[in-house]
């Protein structure tokens, strides 16, 4: 709800605040007195974009800010979260137009961009002006009148819930399907890599190893004459080095007894006498396993052979990084089948609720079906009243290919102006004056069911007088008994119903400059602008008296 708008140096406007009330506010004043260019400044807040043409004094900035209580606005707080906005009960919407014609918007004291506004605003303000028909070319709203008037509200909610789970399973189910497309392609690569790799078969190290070892056959002469000739100087030549050692320790242990110093020495040749006959040993066995096997030294070499060749193919180093690729294979196509698994559990899954989106779209077709026509009908009387006498209204529900976000209809609005027999959708069919007075019977119908924002109505009663014009202010009372409701009227049947009266007219500034200032009427000052808006500015007394029936009815 709009509690208050404040423009400054806005056009003819230098500084002006309006303070509507929580009903049906009706904005009369002379032609030319600057009613539209108030909403003009509103439809700033609302997104609209501007430039410093509209400054009246081009020293200073334009400011427009609108004050809302969005207390019970649950709709617009959770777009305020979305948006990570500051949340309140109340919100400040302002618009700043600099000298320059730089333009910037606030929420909260928030910088933010013009769709960000726009998309917020919209939830605030509905601005209903003549040629103004987004709203009706809109199915989602047509939609949402249908189904506010039959009463759809906890099937709509639960379908779209459901709705919901279809379209992310359905995402899901894509996602798996096409990296199931990819991975099929390199499935059977990988399965040949993998079947070449568990053919083979490699132990940890292995190729390694058998290169070490393939070596060693290669050179085993040379490394046994090696080994032998060792062996030999140890332990069998005519003079074993073993034996000498061995003799020179006995020698100084001989004398051990009598010279004290050479039992050190003694003690060390013993040492040494013993590490070399087990060198020798270990020679000995070092020999027994140098393997001269040409039939094993050509499997080692086919195996290191393979190995190289798989090595140089995965561009690894080792035999390791082989068997590690091969454990990875394994997982990667394991996880192949296993995503075959996933597929067709969400197939399942996709397939049950894709029943259940169905069964709830046909109960709400059901519903609106069975409502349409009343709806229509309801429409069409309404439409009479309000100085329409030959238009029909008709509710066209077709069926769609398939479940959507809003059912499995497709709703449209349609109007026959002229008892013609030729329904056409109504934003092509009706003027622009028609199109707010079919906003306002529509609107007002859906009063009680609908949480709608402010609703602003400008000259919606364009073209119609007499019993016309009062239907119309009935509607705009009745509707604003729900919803607060501004509505910039030229009719006294209108004008007479509102709870708060805004008149809106020039006056001169210390300045001597022409701008624009609203005051709020009292009772005697109401009666008065009425009959003038029916008897001219020189009102009889019929004209006072007429007005003031006008206005205490």
């Amino acid at each position: 709800m709009l509690q208050k708008l404040v423009i400054r140096n806005y056009a003819i406007i230098d500084n002006l605040v309006i303070e509507p009330d929580n009903n049906l506010n009706t904005v009369t004043g002379e032609t030319g007195a600057g009613k539209s260019i108030i909403l003009g400044a509103l439809s700033l807040i609302l997104g609209e974009r501007a430039d410093s043409s509209v400054l009246i004094n081009k020293d200073e900035k334009c400011v427009v800010e609108g004050y809302f209580d969005v207390k019970d606005n649950n709709t617009f707080k959770a777009a305020l979260r979305a948006e990570e906005l500051d949340e309140d009960d109340q919100c400040i919407i302002r618009r700043e137009i600099s000298t320059s014609g730089k333009s910037r918007a606030f929420v909260n004291d928030t910088p933010v961009n013009l769709t960000v506004l726009n998309k917020l605003t919209s939830l605030l303000v509905d601005l209903h002006q003549q040629f103004d028909h987004l709203a009706l070319e809109d199915d989602h709203f047509q939609m949402d009148v249908l189904d506010a008037l039959a009463g759809n509200g906890a099937l709509v909610k639960n379908y779209v819930a459901l709705y919901k789970q279809y379209r992310k399973l359905t995402q899901q189910l894509n996602e798996h399907r096409q990296q199931q497309g990819q991975w099929q392609k390199e499935a059977d690569y990988k399965q040949f890599l993998l079947d070449e790799l568990t053919q083979v078969s490699f132990k940890p190290g292995e190729i390694e190893d058998a290169d070490q070892q393939l070596k060693q056959m290669s050179h085993a002469e040379r490394i046994i004459g090696v080994l032998q000739a060792s062996r030999q100087v140890l332990e069998e030549g005519e003079q074993p080095l073993t034996n000498e050692i061995k003799r020179i320790s006995q020698q100084l242990q001989s004398i051990g007894d009598v010279m004290a110093d050479v039992n050190p020495l003694q003690e060390r040749l013993a040492s040494v006498f013993a590490e070399l006959k087990d060198i020798a040993s270990e020679l000995e066995s070092v020999e027994a396993r140098v393997n001269l096997d040409a039939e094993l030294m050509q499997q080692l070499q086919e195996r290191i052979d393979i190995g190289y060749k798989l090595l140089k193919k995965h561009a690894v180093r080792s035999t390791d990084e082989l068997i590690a690729l091969q454990q990875q294979l394994e997982t990667e196509l394991s996880a192949t089948k296993s995503l075959g698994d996933t597929i067709e559990k969400l197939e399942s899954e996709q397939s049950a609720v894709y029943k259940q989106v169905e069964e709830e779209a046909k109960k709400i077709s059901a519903q609106r079906k069975k409502t349409a026509p009343v709806v229509a009908q309801k429409i069409t009387e309404l439409l009479g009243l309000v100085g329409m006498p030959n238009a029909r209204f008709e509710i066209e529900i077709t069926q769609s290919k398939s479940p959507g976000p809003i059912g499995s209809d497709d709703v449209a609005f349609l109007l026959d102006a002229n008892k013609s027999d030729r329904f056409q959708p109504v934003y092509k069919a009706a003027s622009g004056g028609e199109m707010s007075r079919i906003m306002l019977c529509i609107k007002s119908l859906t009063a009680k069911a609908m949480h709608m924002p402010t609703l602003i109505f400008d000259e919606v009663d364009t073209g119609i007088s007499g019993e016309a014009a009062r239907q119309v202010g009935i509607l705009l009372r009745d509707l604003s008994e729900y919803h607060q409701v501004i509505c910039i009227t030229h009719q006294p049947q209108v004008a007479a119903r509102g709870s708060r009266h805004f008149y809106v007219y020039k006056d001169e500034d210390s300045k001597a400059r022409i701008t624009t200032k609203v005051r709020v009427l009292k009772q005697d000052e109401r009666v008065l602008a009425i009959a003038r808006m029916i008897g001219g500015e020189q009102p009889s007394d019929a004209a006072m008296q007429n007005a003031k029936e006008l206005v205490d009815a």
